[in-house]
């Protein structure tokens, strides 16, 4: 509210320097357009000027913030009851739909490309295509964006609800750490779940794929995953493996962040859910993109 406000006073500012407007907030009659016209490019820029300050004042808090999860969680004591919790709440309750998405994903990309292999007379290749593509790259990533979706924005909406039923102030005065109860079990635990998650969507997904080329192509299950044993190699687990667990602590990073910090009010918890998705979603491809720099300039090596 108070970015907004600024910006109102701005925008107000420059209509009045070119004047547009009087001072009292009154129209000037009698001018065109021209004046309108004149004032918007400074008003834009002084948008965009506002746009960029708050997004790198976020990162800055984001980072403090995630150095303060680390601060915390080497401190003794671990909510090892809490964190079980946790780990159910955001592992198994998660299988399903994890485990369909993969089904889904495994089924749709065999089915879009068997033609094309067909047309190159390739289709040999289908099971080595298809299991570095999901193992690489479409497994961790798509798993990661559905747990964006579900975690980041129940952790936003949850943390935000204690926030503005002063929950959290209420284990302050009681003597309770709050950042540690709340926050540190969380992270560690989508940390701790997401490869997990990741394994078994990429399970699922092969399985799909192998359905459709037992039931198109008369492979047999045996074969198929013979030919993605061979395919695979400890160069494409280890990435997969490593980024994963990037992905889970960006999830829930971002998801305690927004709901920790949420502003107070019942618009406040919505607002926490959904920006905790979009900016995890982001932080994502982000890291995505970091893990795949990294790993091409290993592989040059």
């Amino acid at each position: 509210m108070l970015q907004v406000s600024q910006h109102q006073a701005l925008l107000r500012l420059t209509f009045v320097i070119h004047g547009y407007v009087h001072p009292s907030g009154a129209a000037l009659a009698g001018l065109d357009s021209l004046a309108f016209l004149r004032a918007m490019p400074m008003a834009i820029s002084l948008n965009i000027t506002d746009q960029v300050k708050a997004f790198f004042t976020e990162i800055g808090e984001v980072s403090y913030f995630a150095g303060r999860f680390f601060k915390e969680a080497l401190k003794p004591p671990i909510e090892f009851k809490e964190l079980l919790r946790q780990c159910y709440q955001m592992g198994n309750r998660s299988l399903v739909l994890v485990g369909v998405t993969g089904f889904i994903l495994g089924l749709v990309l065999t089915l879009q490309t068997r033609p094309t292999l067909i047309e190159f007379g390739a289709v040999s290749w289908m099971p080595n295509m298809i299991s570095i593509s999901i193992v690489r790259e479409m497994g961790p990533m798509i798993t990661a964006l559905i747990c964006a979706g579900r975690i980041a924005s129940g952790i936003g909406a949850e943390l935000g609800s204690m926030r503005v039923t002063e929950q959290i102030d209420a284990m302050e005065v009681s003597g309770t750490n709050p950042f540690k109860y709340l926050v540190v079990t969380r992270i560690l635990a989508t940390t701790l779940m997401l490869p997990l998650l990741v394994i078994m969507g990429d399970a699922i997904a092969l399985f799909g794929s192998a359905l459709v080329e037992n039931f198109k192509g008369s492979v047999s299950f045996q074969l198929y995953f013979n030919i993605v044993f061979d395919a695979l190699e400890f160069g494409d687990l280890v990435p997969a493996t490593i980024k994963s667990f990037f992905f889970g602590f960006a999830i829930g990073l971002v998801g305690c962040f927004k709901g920790y910090y949420s502003k107070k009010g019942t618009a406040g918890v919505g607002v926490a859910a959904n920006t905790a998705v979009v900016f995890a979603s982001m932080l994502l491809f982000f890291l995505d993109f970091m893990a795949v720099f990294i790993s091409d300039i290993f592989y040059e090596l």
